[in-house]
């Protein structure tokens, strides 16, 4: 993880723009009691806040794919929205709780790299360092700041106090891994495989932009010195088990198999890293 810099403009959402939607997305799983009392506290400060389940079953720990998750459903939600991670295997510790203004919403947690990925594909974006402890839950638990500091936080924000009012103003986050590829030669981009979704299938970090950007070619990935080459755009136009490509949903290429694992059937885990290689459709023509 790496520390990046804000951005120079602040353009505050207005008050009036302000809603009581607030969303979460954890790691605690739904057997604790976990959740249900970070939505006690938001509800006790706000009674009308609408809450919105995200996810509770990101893997333990796994900061990663909680930040992917945000990424590809933070758009489908409308301005002011507050949306509260809490994947924080830092608890505890000197990590910063920040809140950040981003997209027209606002989103709170750890200050470990689970929002980076968003304020890096928007690129405006301000942070709040929070420190304010009257707006927390006393005592505070060295081990549940989700409920404690994140829930009333964003609690209060839902009922209209200034971001200001939580802390001082940061000029630097800390950030995941960029998801931007890496340009090889003229026909090759490297890239990596970010998430494996419940069905198997690879979501890599190549988007449509980078398959537009080599002109008319015809695409192969490459993995674990295997070659894919077949594009479907959606999983009805493959043959049974037959592992392709696909634009997935979150924008992103993603590597599937249908009716079937394709992380099973690769072997391949999060993190793994590939190649995008163009081929010239006169070359192809040419065979």
């Amino acid at each position: 993880m790496t520390v990046g810099q804000t951005s120079d403009a602040w353009h505050p959402i207005p008050v009036t723009d302000l809603m009581s939607i607030i969303t979460l997305l954890t790691d605690f799983g739904t057997q604790d009691y976990f959740v249900g009392a970070m939505k006690g506290v938001i509800l006790s400060i706000n009674p009308d806040a609408t809450i919105v389940d995200i996810s509770h079953e990101i893997p333990p720990q796994d900061i990663e794919t909680a930040a992917f998750n945000l990424l590809s459903c933070y758009q489908d939600f409308p301005s002011g929205t507050i949306h509260v991670a809490v994947v924080d295997p830092g608890v505890g510790s000197d990590r910063r709780a920040v809140l950040i203004e981003c997209a027209n919403q606002f989103f709170v947690g750890p200050d470990n790299g689970l929002f980076s990925w968003i304020c890096d594909r928007e690129n405006g974006w301000q942070a709040i360092h929070v420190t304010k402890e009257r707006f927390f839950r006393h005592p505070v638990s060295k081990t549940f700041h989700g409920r404690d500091i994140f829930a009333p936080v964003a609690a209060a924000l839902s009922k209209g106090v200034a971001p200001r009012e939580f802390g001082e103003r940061l000029t630097d986050i800390v950030r995941l891994e960029t998801l931007e590829p890496t340009n090889v030669d003229d026909n090759t981009i490297a890239g990596r495989i970010i998430h494996i979704d419940r069905f198997g299938n690879c979501i890599t970090n190549f988007t449509s932009e980078h398959l537009r950007s080599r002109g008319s070619t015809a695409w192969r990935i490459i993995l674990n010195e295997r070659e894919i080459s077949s594009f479907h755009d959606f999983f009805a136009g493959a043959a049974a088990n037959e592992i392709f490509c696909t634009m997935g949903s979150a924008g992103f290429l993603e590597i599937c198999a249908r009716n079937a694992s394709a992380a099973n059937v690769l072997n391949v885990q999060c993190g793994q890293k590939l190649l995008l290689r163009a081929t010239a459709l006169t070359e192809i023509a040419a065979r």
